[in-house]
């Protein structure tokens, strides 16, 4: 594990991540740990106003102008994340799995050239734990009806989403020690303690570490 954690939350549109990302971004800044905050696509300047491209909903981009935004994107929040690299928490709303499961397992977009734009923009970036937050059919539009307003990525149909989530799913199971699965069907409370939990614990290790 890096000097400072990189951690991420992934999961389809209402699933709970943007929610419990923003509560442990409370729960550090009360405990006084440094961190940044960062969203994908969006974070820097730059990609914030691509992220408006990519989402608005009169957008209609071939699925490949799709992935290259994202990535373009992707490529300037690099900049952010390396400059608070190893100094700061960084936690991070969509990362690299997001690309996957969105354009590969969900749009077939080829994962060759996925991997390979991404080891390129990353190269020494390492993602130390995910929290991938898992919702059923009926919770997913129940929550996304309560929504203000839905973007371009919040229309969908319920196929597609299952086939980013199955790709979320077989990511995590490829590697299980660096994930967390969060089922957002249970009660929010008990999800919020297991997260702030799991913090926790990283933290504890960090500092176990620097000691040793």
């Amino acid at each position: 594990m890096s000097k400072k954690p990189l951690i991420v939350f992934e999961g389809i549109e209402g699933s709970g991540k943007s929610y419990h990302i923003s509560n442990i971004s409370r729960y550090l800044t009360k405990k006084k740990i440094k961190h940044i905050k960062l969203r994908e696509p969006g974070g820097s300047f730059n990609a914030e106003r691509i992220r408006k491209l990519i989402l608005n909903n009169r957008s209609n981009f071939d699925k490949n102008t799709d992935l290259f935004l994202y990535l373009a994107a992707r490529s300037e929040n690099i900049k952010l994340i390396k400059k608070n690299l190893g100094k700061k928490i960084i936690l991070i709303d969509r990362f690299v799995d997001s690309t996957i499961s969105y354009q590969h397992y969900g749009l077939g977009v080829n994962l060759r050239l996925i991997n390979e734009i991404n080891k390129h923009l990353l190269k020494n970036i390492k993602i130390d734990f995910t929290f991938l937050n898992i919702v059923d059919k009926k919770n997913m539009i129940k929550r996304l009806k309560l929504r203000k307003s839905l973007n371009r990525y919040d229309r969908f149909n319920s196929s597609f989403y299952q086939k980013v989530q199955n790709g979320f799913i077989k990511l995590a199971k490829k590697n299980k020690k660096k994930y967390l699965i969060i089922n957002s069907n249970l009660d929010i409370t008990k999800n919020k303690s297991l997260i702030i939990k799991k913090i926790s614990k990283l933290i504890w290790l960090l500092l176990n570490q620097l000691t040793k």
